[in-house]
């Protein structure tokens, strides 16, 4: 009898041991289902590379994009240099910004903007951070960037600064850096409804409602800045563009601009020489 009683047992615990090897494979599948289109990739590492030839980001920074099929995922490439990105470096995120691929490698720091700002903005489907020089500035003076001319009237909207120091308490890890959820939450609180936020000592981050918008915003807003300290250079009563106007959204979102830029971008990835 207690041959056979062992027996049952052993059963038994195979059977939970295939269970949970079930659940696991289902729970990775399911993170790896449904798949980006391909289009919404390629959108992706275009918006890499043409964000690097326009000095938006070097070395550092990143652009993300919302998964085209699951709004509660987004695409984002793994912790490598904007201007080298490619498909292969795109990797699935939830919004708690956990890498949902099985082989996924080492993801950036501040993963956690990109989730936080997906969470708290349904409207957003793109979400760039940016050390861009010409706004640094905007962000340590107080002096508050304005809209100076039509390629930039969502300036119009405001662009608040994210306050580091109000909200990372006393982690002394990181201490500039969006590393965890609540700093996440609370640039996101910071960037409201609008379409950009400064971040003292820091950078940016620029939204869209599509990656060619969130781009070109990023472009014109670095652009921005540094026309409005040139123009505060020269002296005089600065007239920037009135509420009316500054109301004003590029028709296209940009979309001009971002085919250009597009293909400039595949020029100049066809004339790079292979090793």
């Amino acid at each position: 009898m207690e041959s056979s009683s062992l027996t049952r047992r052993e059963l038994l615990g195979s059977m939970l041991k295939a269970s949970a090897v079930v659940a696991i494979s289902s729970s990775v599948a399911a993170a790896q289902s449904p798949k980006a289109s391909a289009a919404v990739v390629d959108d992706l590492v275009s918006a890499n590379r043409i964000l690097a030839q326009q000095g938006i980001l070097d070395g550092y920074g990143h652009v993300s994009v919302r998964h085209d099929a699951a709004r509660e995922r987004y695409l984002l490439s793994r912790s490598f240099a904007p201007a080298l990105t490619t498909a292969a470096d795109i990797q699935q995120y939830d919004l708690d910004s956990n890498p949902l691929d099985p082989a996924a490698r080492t993801s950036f720091v501040e993963r956690f903007i990109h989730g936080e700002i997906y969470r708290a903005r349904p409207d957003v489907h793109a979400v760039v951070h940016s050390h861009a020089p010409a706004l640094i500035p905007f962000g340590v003076t107080g002096v508050a960037l304005k809209p100076l001319y039509h390629m930039t009237a969502f300036v119009g909207e405001g662009v608040p600064v994210f306050e580091i120091r109000k909200v990372r308490g006393n982690d002394p890890k990181m201490l500039m850096l969006v590393h965890n959820p609540a700093l996440g939450r609370a640039l996101a609180a910071t960037l409201g409804s609008k379409p950009a936020a400064l971040m003292r000592g820091h950078g940016a981050v620029i939204v869209g409602s599509s990656l060619p918008q969130a781009v070109g915003r990023s472009v014109y807003l670095a652009l921005n800045a540094t026309l409005q300290a040139q123009a505060a250079a020269l002296g005089g009563s600065n007239d920037y563009l009135d509420p009316q106007e500054a109301r004003e959204e590029v028709s296209d979102n940009y979309q001009r601009a971002w085919d250009l830029w597009k293909r400039q971008a595949m020029a100049a990835d066809c004339a790079t020489p292979r090793t």
